[in-house]
């Protein structure tokens, strides 16, 4: 039986698109197998936010080919779509497929066989806008939460990002579709399934049905899941969603919303859709209605037009903000964006202290979070994975919780009473089925 590894990276929905494609190997008759392990093809599933990305995919494909010189290398995702020939001039690579193409591998290629050149199956952008590949977690996948693709492509012209290009316009998929695939997750045992997008909440941009519609009809399904959104723009999550969210155990207590600057100004700059009044008055509202939610935040640190008076106006913003951690992203240069040819440059030596800073604020304010949740009571899924006699696992607000190893609780909703924070880890009690109470070793 021929073996096949896949290695991926960025976001969660390229996650979710590397396991439909996986589904297709398993179809064909291929053996699923960790990336460090031999293989005799390989897929990677790159992404274009990353820094270096084009030294990230060569360190990737030099590992697998290291595993086995004779493998078969095919390179796809964002960066494929947008920089294919640069990486067919790796060495080793075989195939590079585009956003649309990726999902076609076995209608394209007609054998795994090793060339002397790497063949490039890369449509222009433009048509991507004219099919949408349904993506969702399947038995390609180990994980014990579903990704579950509802939404690509993205209409936002933000001057740092290179999305729209290797994705797209922003187009969603049916809503009949939507209730039908996430039905079939739900019978196949999933408890979280995370809604998956390039811009979730822009879903149904051009119909009458938009996330929140969506998100009434999935609550109202018979079973025992929850669901989360992966990512949500500040200025598409409703007051609607937010008390929807509030009402309904069945949607995460949990919010990941981009901010990228806390400078009006940059944002202006940035071409994004709000002020930072406005972020703070949504994240005000969260807080109202569903007091222990987890707020993630996103941030970019360095971009052009942020002065030194600037990034301490985003420091201190976000640090007087209710919410429960950041991903930091240092600004890097993108071809074919507005902001390459911006003023105001910063440093690369700037850009990286307020990098750390930031990731200093990040450590604090999960730890300030965490602790808020002493005493309390929430809801975890357990993972799989023995941690050497532990299990882990991450409530509704997205508190990551450890608990002494039984596979009875393996992906199942399990309520648990926080008793202590350790290294940014809930030690808890834990409510077994027969209501007897099992404390952790700390």
């Amino acid at each position: 039986m021929p073996k096949v590894a896949f290695y991926t990276l960025g976001c969660k929905l390229n996650f979710s698109e590397t396991s439909t494609i996986g589904e297709q190997f398993l179809n064909k008759g291929f053996n699923i197998v960790e990336f460090k392990d031999h293989a005799d093809v390989y897929v990677i599933n790159t992404c274009t936010v990353t820094d270096n990305a084009d030294k990230e995919c060569r360190q990737i494909v030099r590992r697998a080919l290291r595993e086995n010189p004779n493998a078969f290398i095919a390179v796809t995702g964002c960066y494929a779509q947008l920089r294919p020939d640069e990486i067919a001039e790796i060495e080793g690579v075989d195939a590079v497929f585009g956003s649309n193409e990726k999902f076609k591998i076995f209608s394209i290629l007609e054998s795994f066989e090793k060339k002397e050149l790497s063949c490039i199956y890369v449509a222009d952008t433009e048509e991507l806008n004219n099919e949408f590949n349904s993506a969702h977690s399947t038995d390609a996948d180990s994980r014990t939460r579903a990704f579950f693709k509802i939404q690509d492509g993205c209409d936002y012209k933000c001057t740092f990002c290179t999305i729209p290009l290797a994705r797209g316009k922003s187009r969603s998929m049916h809503h009949e579709e939507v209730i039908s695939q996430f039905k079939q997750l739900v019978n196949s045992g999933y408890k979280e399934i995370i809604l998956t997008g390039v811009n979730v909440g822009d879903y149904g941009n051009s119909s009458d049905i938009k996330l929140y519609d969506i998100l009434k009809d999935l609550v109202e399904i018979p079973g025992d899941f929850r669901i989360r959104i992966s990512s949500i723009e500040p200025n598409l999550l409703t007051e609607d969603i937010i008390k929807l969210t509030a009402e309904n155990k069945k949607l995460c207590s949990h919010f990941h919303i981009p901010l990228q600057s806390g400078s009006s100004d940059v944002l202006k700059l940035m071409q994004r859709r709000y002020n930072a009044s406005f972020y703070k008055d949504r994240i005000n509202k969260i807080k109202e209605l569903i007091p222990d939610c987890g707020i993630g935040v996103d941030v970019i640190v360095g971009s052009p037009g942020e002065t030194h008076e600037r990034f301490l106006e985003t420091y201190n913003f976000i640090k007087d903000l209710p919410i429960s951690y950041l991903h930091v992203f240092t600004y890097s240069e993108r071809p074919n964006t507005k902001a390459i040819n911006m003023q105001g440059n910063v440093e690369i030596a700037e850009r990286r202290k307020r990098n750390n800073m930031l990731r200093i604020l990040s450590e604090k304010k999960r730890n300030e979070f965490y602790r808020s949740m002493i005493g309390k009571e929430l809801e975890v899924i357990f993972e799989h994975q023995n941690y050497n006699g532990f299990m882990k696992g991450f409530s509704s607000n997205y508190v990551r919780i450890i608990n002494s190893f039984n596979e009875n609780l393996i992906n199942k909703i399990t309520p648990v009473l926080i008793k202590e924070i350790k290294e940014n880890e809930g030690i808890a009690e834990t409510y077994t089925v027969n209501n007897t109470l099992t404390t952790l070793a700390g």
